[in-house]
């Protein structure tokens, strides 16, 4: 699905994703598809080619996730490793850290999972009440985090905790690397109504000890760096989200050019066929939202692409649950089959309105910060 506007090199990435995508399809093989993907160059198109990546930026590592979703076969840690981790460790990191990590997050062979979010938290990332303390050796962690995607497949984490400012001594955000088999990092399975072949995990890290170079960036940047990683995670839930509902689309659509009731295709019938011109409408828009914050992120506008950013996994969360849920609806009783595989995405798809920031937040962000209303939170 190109556009005019679009240039021609991310019509021929779009293209060859899709082929990937096709070739391994709904019931795929994360390990392969990642494997196969990441050997390809596409897990690592966004990052530096001096450490083995594709030297391009989220308008590219988007179109990954958007064209193997809309195959029937995403990949979810996409959001997770090269974009968040991959995306932080790159404009922050040490060269050691660049030099360990971006090559394998980039052709596939190391995986990194993100950790924020708490059980006491939730959508206030002020509360975090993850520490790290200096030490004489580096730094101890001792917290909760739930919700973390792949802890179980992926080499380490990136975990968000707070370090005390000697000269306010309020808290700040800051990241570390936590291998998975560190001592006192802790991992429970936390078992969800959702199909998705990554699983979610509660992590505990009591008094997990660390070296000095397992903090990424400077100590003192704080949100800077956190959200250098969270708008990336927004595109790409963005680009999740849009791939599951052209995919759902695409089944919808097949079917009602099919699918005869008194000798007439029900395609042919507004009542069905509307609301699935309405879905590719609203699915077009939010494609076009994400291609601006992608635009602005990698053009270095970080406050342009925040708003744009949220705007789009807004915009997405929200087209892609009207998708699914009218493709379901033009199948009938067949739509909540085992055989036609949509009944599944009706959970998944609410994550896009739920993950990693509410629609509800959203609102907020954007009645404050860009119209300039009252703060209600």
């Amino acid at each position: 699905m190109s556009t005019d506007i679009e240039p021609s090199e991310h019509t021929a990435l779009r293209t060859a994703v899709a082929a990937l995508g096709r070739r391994h399809g709904p019931g795929f093989d994360r390990a392969a598809l990642w494997a196969e993907a990441g050997k390809l160059g596409y897990l690592g198109v966004n990052l530096p080619e001096e450490y083995g990546g594709g030297g391009g930026g989220m308008a590219e590592l988007s179109i990954v996730l958007e064209e193997a979703g809309t195959a029937g076969a995403p990949l979810l840690m996409m959001v997770v490793s090269p974009a968040i981790c991959g995306t932080v460790i790159a404009r922050f990191g040490t060269e050691e850290q660049k030099r360990t990590w971006l090559p394998g997050l980039a052709d596939g062979s190391l995986t990194m999972a993100f950790g924020i979010t708490e059980p006491d938290a939730g959508s206030n990332s002020h509360r975090i009440t993850t520490t790290a303390t200096r030490t004489e050796t580096g730094w101890v962690l001792n917290g909760r985090k739930v919700f973390v995607s792949g802890v179980d497949i992926a080499d380490a984490t990136l975990i968000v905790g707070r370090t005390s400012d000697a000269r306010t001594g309020s808290l700040k955000p800051c990241l570390f690397i936590v291998p998975r088999e560190t001592t006192g990092f802790g991992r429970r399975h936390i078992e969800m109504e959702l199909d998705a072949q990554e699983k979610q995990f509660e992590l505990t890290l009591d008094d997990v000890r660390l070296p000095p170079e397992a903090l990424v960036g400077d100590e003192d940047a704080g949100l800077l760096q956190l959200f250098a990683g969270l708008n990336p995670e927004r595109i790409m839930t963005a680009a999740f989200a849009i791939g599951m509902g052209r995919y759902a689309l695409a089944r919808a659509v097949e079917y009602a050019k099919e699918r005869q009731v008194w000798k007439t295709p029900i395609g042919a019938h507004q009542a069905i066929a509307h609301p699935l011109a309405q879905a590719h409408i609203e699915l077009e828009l939010a494609r076009l939202m994400m291609a601006k914050a992608a635009r602005l992120y990698d053009a270095g506008d970080d406050a342009g692409a925040g708003e744009a950013a949220n705007m789009a996994k807004y915009a997405a969360g929200e087209a892609c649950v009207k998708a699914v849920d009218q493709a379901v609806h033009t199948l009938g009783g067949n739509g909540l089959t085992r055989e036609f595989g949509l009944a599944r995405l009706i959970t998944a798809a609410r994550v896009a309105r739920i993950a990693p920031v509410s629609r509800e937040m959203i609102l907020n962000y954007v009645s404050h910060q860009t119209l300039g209303l009252p703060k209600s939170y």
